[in-house]
């Protein structure tokens, strides 16, 4: 009996170590974090084009002798031109396969960064920020979904998060790009600051060379021998390099008898999603219209409530604040790069410790709270004619880091959690291309319209308005948007069709008692397909 205990309690142990996930973190594959790692930082040519171009306009202007509506159109075209690169993204990535897209989208960026850098006339600069524009739009589709495939499933929702780490941070580097070249003369200063953005382009191409062919791509192309070997390399075992190549063969639709090098790949089936889109819009059930509604509304409401205009225009915004020199506002801007970055990097290590809605609902209230005060200071500045109020002007400033602050610990990381998160399986992929498509809509409305909204309404008044939006996205994420962390997409339906808001003050006290002890595996786990969803809808064939 004895012997039979202790033989028992031998074979129980490793067991108990397999869902032990303390043990399973020291495994985690360093080559593979290291290619996911790479392909999430071609999101720093966004951020850079966002950060740069704020102070670059400065000098632009003054070259040009633009006004405040072609400044505003040449600030935010960009976010409409990258929808054509996401849009193309995915039937390139088929054809060349998703590393060579990602190089693609290097090479398209590179051009325009030099064109813009060499921009002799404004028509000229527009061409170039239709470049740029395509290559951003294919390195924020095509990067995430190589980070997806490539990585195994203990690290995929950690590494899917970096590319808004890196938007922040590539902002960060237009900012402290703009105030390093500002001391250059007018006709050099944002040539420089343009044409910089060219250098990460060649350092990410080049590192990209290094990386392997995503596995999924390769097993689509019926090269079997050659996603086994990349499998082998990027899993945290054989065992799971093993089950990626069974469950990728079966989505490809190969034969799991099928186990040459390579094999021929049997023709897709399916008219490309259309029942899917005919199920999400025409004919939904109750609980995927309010999936959808959610999606959509914390999309518009990221942008309508104006990070945009604070990010592109925050020299103009100090500039009303009564900071005059060029020096001062770029310096200014810097620690707005700064403490936006900062608090992203908070942001990615609480939100899974307190959960979507909490830190979304808080970080909703900061934002009202500060652009409240803001416009409040800036409508008392512009009321005091020539008089400088320092106290007007020390707050302004305060609450434009409070308001990035807020925005960068919430509702800029949550969304596109969240989004990821509510629909289920069948609608996911085109459920985030939808929010996708609204959110950069949205960013471009608002970052096309801000200067002349400003002159219309006055900057303060502009922010009174920014803040009335926020006020209704608080009520409607307390309203209608049930906390996910946790819930398995499965639940996704029952999560949206029970919610009760009245019942949300106590939904805290209930996820302890109804969840299963698995939740927060789960959790992680459905944020392993987050990147892939955006490009997969606007192409189905990149999964399916």
């Amino acid at each position: 009996m004895a012997a039979a205990a202790a033989a028992s309690e031998v074979e129980d142990k490793p067991r108990m170590a397999d869902f032990d996930p303390i043990k399973k973190k020291p495994k985690r594959n360093k080559f593979a974090f290291a290619c996911a790692l790479l392909a999430s930082m071609t999101s720093i040519l966004l951020g850079y084009d966002i950060g740069v171009m704020s102070g670059a306009a400065i000098y632009i202007k003054k070259e040009m002798k633009l006004s405040d509506l072609q400044v505003e159109v040449l600030l935010g075209i960009l976010n409409i031109y990258s929808l054509i690169g996401s849009a193309a993204a995915g039937r390139t990535s088929d054809w060349i396969g998703r590393r060579f897209t990602i190089v693609f989208a290097a090479v398209i960026f590179f051009a325009g960064a030099l064109l813009m850098g060499f921009a002799t006339n404004y028509a000229f600069l527009m061409v170039a920020r239709f470049v740029a524009g395509v290559g951003v739009g294919y390195a924020l589709m095509i990067a995430p979904v190589y980070t997806a495939e490539v990585s195994p499933a203990s690290s995929r929702g950690f590494l899917t998060s970096f590319p808004e780490v890196f938007i922040n941070a590539g902002i960060l580097l237009g900012y402290v790009s703009n105030f390093a070249f500002s001391k250059l003369p007018l006709h050099l200063g944002w040539r420089f600051m343009l044409g910089v953005g060219a250098v990460p382009s060649v350092f990410l191409g080049l590192g990209v060379l290094a990386m392997p062919e995503s596995p999924r791509w390769l097993v689509m192309q019926g090269r079997l021998g050659d996603a086994k070997r990349v499998l082998d390399r990027t899993s945290d075992s054989k065992e799971e390099a093993e089950q990626r190549l069974v469950d990728i063969k079966e989505a490809a639709g190969i034969p799991q008898e099928l186990n040459e090098d390579v094999v021929t790949v049997p023709p897709r089936s399916g008219g490309g999603g259309g029942g899917v889109w005919r199920e999400l819009f025409l004919h939904p059930t109750p609980a995927v219209r309010r999936i959808l509604i959610a999606g959509i509304g914390i999309h518009f409401f990221q942008q309508s409530s104006g990070i945009d205009a604070v990010v592109l225009y925050s020299p103009r915004i100090f500039e009303k604040a009564g900071i005059t020199s060029d020096n001062q506002k770029l310096l200014a801007t810097v620690a707005v790069g700064f403490v936006k970055t900062m608090f992203i990097l908070v942001a990615t290590f609480l939100l899974d410790r307190t959960g979507r809605r909490p830190l979304l609902l808080t970080s909703v209230g900061g934002m009202i709270f500060s652009l409240a005060t803001l416009g409040t200071a800036l409508t008392v500045i512009d009321h005091s004619g020539h008089r400088k109020v320092t106290w007007a002007v020390v707050v302004s400033i305060m609450m434009v880091l409070s308001y990035v602050a807020s925005f960068s610990i919430g509702l800029g990381p949550i969304t596109w959690v969240y989004s990821s998160e509510i629909f289920p399986l069948r609608l996911r992929a085109q459920g985030c291309a939808v929010g996708v498509v609204v959110n950069r809509l949205v960013s471009g409305v608002i970052s096309m319209t801000f200067l002349s909204l400003s002159d219309a309404i006055t900057t303060g008044g502009a922010f009174f308005l920014f803040c009335g939006i926020a006020s209704v996205a608080w009520i409607f994420f307390f309203t209608f948007l049930p906390e996910t962390q946790g819930r398995a997409l499965e639940q996704m339906d029952q999560v949206f069709g029970h919610f009760n808001w009245k019942e949300s003050i106590h939904a805290h006290n209930n996820n302890d008692t109804d969840k299963p002890p698995s939740s927060s595996v789960d959790g992680k786990i459905q944020l392993a397909e987050t990147a892939a969803t955006t490009t997969t809808a606007l192409n189905p064939n990149l999964i399916d």
